[in-house]
């Protein structure tokens, strides 16, 4: 059985013993797993005083000591005696503060985490870390409070440190971009899975911990660092000995991975996206090259064979983003692209079917060719960085190949709703100016007849994209049907009439080329019923997620059911009112 003894911890036998780790005594546990048989040993495997990773299955929940966790900050400034307490959580959310817990208050956007600190005490905070100089009001407070510099930094450690820092037992991998994130994060986990490695893997669409799939209900990429190193612990626990990690830029400029030790970072592509938040191009490209900056201070760690697995940079060659993101220090740079004869992964003789794409691709490894399940010349990039990423642990090119050629579809990425209609109905997650062309562009090779594209424009978010995805969408599909895509506090007919604004720029007529539908389930069912045979009705902007923003509300809503009663009612299969009723109003036109 397992035991934990002193700082020990004991895989035993009858009279035999062995001893297979160690716990620093600020760590406590009350059981370990029965079941010996299912232990995975690390190869990365080490003991490292605070630093330490525990390498064996808890069924327990891990705790360690304040003093211990304070010491993985660089540096603080404390108010108040620090007992030697033990802490069961890290939380930024006063509200999810018990007995235990660390508050740590972060000054945000909307509103300022200090504002929250007395409700955190009330319910039993065991400290309260912040920035603000609270030294005179906290010589009064049932639990210390620590200064930091940076209280983002401050959580995201804390909470590393709390789980044992479980990225530093495993190697990750880490992928960001501004499109084509989840496809590829997809096709990387399923190469490694395929090989052979324990992989785990965070993405939009849920997250992979041992044998489980698990929806994690995330509306943004990246979680919270608490939660982030929760899901990384588990997988440490499961076994995993490896990861990947989607990351967007709001989870970077965050701070929610800056306590993650990534070995490879891949970047998709960096478009028009988020510069409402960001402010410019330049900002949000600095923020995506947080991943790639983060790869020099990264825990050394070991591959299978005992070999060191080095800090290796993945990038698109044919992207803006190329050459800054090159300039950043990194042990191995590994380029690709499909215009850049000269990138180290390159792709040729391309050719697009309905539902696979097929191409050569020279790599440092050799050249062979790829058959991918996966349509579209959006896939072929995705499927080059995966290929680099393979690489960059260490996995032969063949082995990476064919497990390529098994990928399935990705949730909500040019995935088809087939009812026996005889037209094509696809969803599809185009959220961006330069994802709806690619998506547009890609189902155009799929028919002779028409294009017929629905989508909406994101509210709170930048502007600028509403008019560019309605003249993008006008100049490439047939008939453009512009509706509602989480227009949260913002008016839903004053996004539309940005869109029709966008339309009329690129030369659309409404009612012919374009027209406003303020209801989603209505604008899918006019689309539908429009298509002729052979036609193309793609649905884009939603894909994976399973609710839409009205006000502050999340609504139930999911494209793909909607899409299956549009086309079921055209056949006459139903009369069943649409799956999901929103909030939309005449007034929205």
């Amino acid at each position: 059985m397992w035991k934990c003894y002193r700082d020990a911890v004991i895989l035993s036998s009858g009279m035999n013993a062995i001893l297979i780790g160690k716990l620093p005594p600020e760590f406590k546990t009350d059981t370990l797993s029965a079941q010996p048989a299912k232990f995975v040993p690390h190869p990365a495997a080490s003991y490292n005083g605070a630093a330490a990773s525990i390498f064996c299955r808890f069924t327990s929940r891990m705790t360690a000591t304040l003093p211990f966790l304070l010491r993985s900050l660089t540096d603080f400034q404390a108010t108040g005696v620090i007992p030697d307490t033990s802490i069961s959580a890290v939380t930024a959310d006063s509200r999810q503060v018990q007995p235990g817990t660390v508050f740590v208050a972060i000054r945000g956007g909307t509103t300022d985490g200090h504002r929250f600190v007395p409700d955190a005490l009330a319910r039993g905070a065991a400290a309260v870390v912040g920035t603000e100089d609270l030294a005179a009001q906290a010589v009064d407070w049932p639990a210390p409070y620590v200064r930091v510099a940076d209280s983002r930094l401050a959580l995201a450690t804390l909470a590393a440190a709390l789980y044992g820092f479980p990225t530093r037992a495993m190697r990750l991998i880490g992928v960001t971009g501004t499109d084509g994130k989840t496809t590829t994060t997809n096709l990387i986990t399923h190469i490694l899975r395929s090989v052979g490695l324990h992989a785990g893997m965070i993405s939009t669409i849920g997250a992979k911990i041992g044998d489980a799939d698990l929806d994690t209900g995330l509306h943004v990429t990246t979680p919270d660092a608490p939660d982030i190193q929760r899901y990384l612990a588990q997988m440490r626990d499961a076994g995993c000995e490896i990861a990947v990690l989607e990351t967007t830029s709001h989870g970077l400029h965050q701070g929610r991975v800056a306590a993650v030790d990534f070995d490879v970072a891949v970047v998709t592509n960096v478009t028009h996206e988020h510069l409402d938040y960001h402010g410019s191009w330049d900002a949000y490209l600095d923020a995506k090259a947080t991943l790639f900056r983060s790869l020099a201070g990264s825990t050394r760690k070991l591959r299978p064979d005992g070999s060191s697995q080095p800090k290796v940079a993945v990038l698109n060659a044919d992207d803006g983003s190329f050459d800054p993101l090159r300039a950043i220090p990194s042990d191995l740079l590994l380029s690709y692209g499909v215009e850049t004869s000269s990138a180290d992964l390159h792709a040729s003789q391309i050719a697009y079917l309905p539902d696979r794409t097929t191409f050569a691709v020279q790599t440092p490894a050799g050249a062979t060719t790829v058959d991918l399940p996966l349509a579209g010349p959006f896939n072929v990039y995705n499927c080059l960085a995966a290929i680099g990423a393979g690489l960059a642990v260490g996995l032969p090119l063949k082995r990476i190949v064919a497990a390529v050629t098994t990928t399935p579809g990705v949730d909500g990425r040019m995935e088809r709703i087939d009812c026996g209609q005889d037209f094509i109905a696809i969803v599809d997650f185009a959220h961006t100016p330069i994802s709806l062309q690619r998506a547009l562009e890609a189902v155009r090779q799929m028919t002779s007849g028409r294009v017929i594209a629905v989508f909406g424009s994101a509210g709170l978010r930048d502007e600028q994209k509403r008019y560019l995805m309605a003249e993008t969408s006008v100049r490439l599909a047939d008939l453009t049907v512009l509706t509602a895509e989480d227009p949260r506090t913002e008016s839903l007919g004053t996004i539309l009439a940005q869109m029709a604004e966008g339309a009329q720029r690129a030369g659309g007529v409404e009612g012919r080329d374009f027209l406003r539908i303020p209801d989603r389930s209505a604008a899918v069912l006019q689309a539908v019923n429009l298509a002729r045979p052979g036609d193309v009705v793609v649905v884009c902007g939603k894909g994976h997620e399973r609710s839409m923003c009205f006000g502050v509300t999340e609504h139930p809503w999911r494209d793909h059911p909607v899409v299956r009663w549009a086309i079921e009612r055209r056949l006459g299969l139903t009369a069943a009112p649409p799956p999901f009723v929103l909030p939309t109003t005449p007034d929205d036109l």
